[in-house]
């Protein structure tokens, strides 16, 4: 007798019952701190105007108060003036120092740690070097996650973010500041992909997709909305710190009310761990459990039974899972860089930055619930091939709009950023769809990986815009587009069991005819594998 699926198997349980909306509803609340601990170096290492701490000018101060402290807050960053002192009609390096606008932070890591002139680079490399954090997680978190359990990582990972962003709060010199701003990076995105595997295996495949959307990627805009807010009243970059950090220790007591992935624990064969769960599931839904619920999982026990353990070498070891991997970090690569250049070279803008950066966070949120009322009508190729053509597209319709119409390119650089975060948003639930159970983790960690390396490579967009203002939006347009054209090989998950096996990853969509002739020689010798 076939094996019966696992959705299958637990579809007993019901879609919306009281577990599953618990379980929705704190996966999505522990998300809420990745959306600011990144970016809230946005406001911690933001470089007020400054100017040379000049002797002379404090001797002077004392006969004309008012004006000499007007005059010494007034150069704007990164002038010569800031960085040169002049002298009796001699210039020379600033020997005592800086002195900092106080006009919106009372302090930040710059004006702390002197991180301007000769030091400014510290600056932009102190990202650098949380993103260095990020990518170490993305790639050691996912076998961590297979190996060990989903839910073991989670609360290993939010605690050391926890713990190593407390002792950044009391960092004593910028070098033990990126130390942990490093570490604070692995945290973030390890708790990050392992929330979202284990929710998509908690969840059944509907409430996944609204987990997928409207718990992950809306909680985690949440978050980044609350940066500008916290950021607005507190201007001390310790305080701001400090209270980022601290309500993670509310996620302690989820230890215990968020269980195990049941399909983790079918994989590697302790079968009754998963059998309790699924019982105490039931008996929060109000539903009578069968006597026995997995008697006819053959399928998943046989897969744990001959394979003890994986490894990232069962990514690239049959030809379907090897093109499922290469395709998926080539896209996630590609419109990470998209998705972070949009997100830095949009108006640098003129105004006021606590409300930019609200703005940028509810335009990710609009993205998301317009993919969330598609995406249930809608395949997940088309949202994702669609939304990147058509960004792509509009990024390069910019050079056109004539240099006086700053508005217009404004409102396409954000409609084609728009398009990539929507795109964004449903490629993390094709992703997770293609990878089967035994290795979603570190499939899902090496494709996070990719796109960390291309978060890396980003900045570097905007600053093509020295040369010519319009030649980041050429390459990211063009890259877009490319993303989108890849994306068409994606193999339709809508409407597809979960795969749990190795044996039943997808093929690529192939367009010749050639490769659906194998593609069927394929099918029927696993058809005929199945039957022997």
């Amino acid at each position: 007798m076939a094996s019966m699926d696992y959705e299958e198997v637990t579809a007993f349980l019901g879609e919306w019952g009281p577990f599953q909306l618990g379980i929705f509803l704190l996966l999505s609340l522990s998300i809420v701190p990745n959306g600011y601990a990144g970016m809230a170096m946005v406001f911690l290492g933001d470089t007020p105007d400054f100017r040379c701490l000049s002797p002379h000018l404090n001797a002077s101060r004392a006969e004309a108060e008012g004006g000499a402290r007007a005059s010494t807050t007034t150069n704007v960053t990164g002038t010569l003036d800031g960085c040169v002192e002049r002298v009796n009609g001699s210039s020379g390096p600033c020997a005592s120092g800086w002195e900092y606008s106080a006009e919106r932070y009372h302090n930040t890591i710059v004006t702390e740690w002197n991180l301007v002139c000769g030091d400014a680079w510290k600056v932009p490399f102190t990202l650098s070097i949380f993103f260095v954090g990020v990518l170490s997680g993305s790639f050691i978190s996912g076998e961590l996650s297979d190996r060990f359990g989903r839910k073991t990582v989670l609360f290993a990972t939010m605690a050391t973010q926890l713990i190593c962003s407390l002792l950044q709060c009391v960092s004593v010199n910028w070098e033990m500041f990126i130390v942990f701003f490093c570490l604070t990076g692995f945290g973030q995105n390890s708790n990050y992909m392992a929330a979202f595997v284990l929710g998509s295996e908690l969840l059944g495949k509907n409430l996944r997709l609204a987990f997928s959307v409207m718990g992950v990627c809306v909680f985690y805009a949440v978050g980044y909305a609350l940066l500008p807010l916290f950021a607005y009243f507190l201007r001390s970059w310790r305080i701001l710190l400090m209270t980022l950090s601290l309500p993670a220790l509310l996620y302690i007591p989820l230890w215990w009310f968020i269980p195990e992935s049941p399909r983790w624990l079918l994989s590697k064969g302790r079968v009754q761990e998963a059998e309790d769960i699924i019982r105490a599931a039931a008996r929060k839904n109000g539903i009578t459990p069968p006597e026995v619920i997995f008697k006819d999982s053959e399928l998943i026990k046989s897969e744990s039974a001959n394979s003890i353990s994986y490894t990232y070498l069962d990514l690239i070891r049959t030809q379907k899972i090897r093109s499922i991997t290469l395709l998926n970090s080539v896209v996630w690569f590609t419109i990470t860089i998209s998705y972070f250049g949009l997100c830095l070279s949009t108006p640098n803008m003129n105004g006021d930055p606590y409300l930019n950066c609200l703005f940028s966070a509810l335009t990710e949120v609009a993205a998301y619930i317009m993919t969330w009322l598609l995406i249930k009508v809608v395949p997940r190729r088309a949202l994702i091939t669609g939304p990147l053509l058509s960004g792509g597209l509009v990024l390069l319709l910019i050079p056109a709009v004539p240099p006086d119409y700053g508005s217009a390119t404004v409102a396409l650089a954000m409609l084609g950023k728009l398009g990539v975060t929507a795109a964004f948003a449903v490629l993390y639930i094709s992703t997770a769809e293609q990878f089967p159970t035994v290795v979603r983790g570190m499939g899902m960690g090496i494709c996070s990986m990719c796109s960390k390396i291309g978060s890396t490579i980003s900045p570097f967009f905007p600053y093509f815009g020295h040369y010519d203002q319009v030649l980041p939006y050429i390459l990211m347009g063009v890259l877009t587009v490319i993303a989108g054209l890849l994306s068409i090989l994606m193999p339709e998950t809508r409407g597809v069991p979960l795969p749990e096996a190795l044996s039943q990853v997808q093929s690529l969509n192939w367009c010749c005819g050639s490769c659906r002739n194998r593609q069927k020689a394929e099918k029927t010798h696993e058809c005929l594998a199945t039957k022997m």
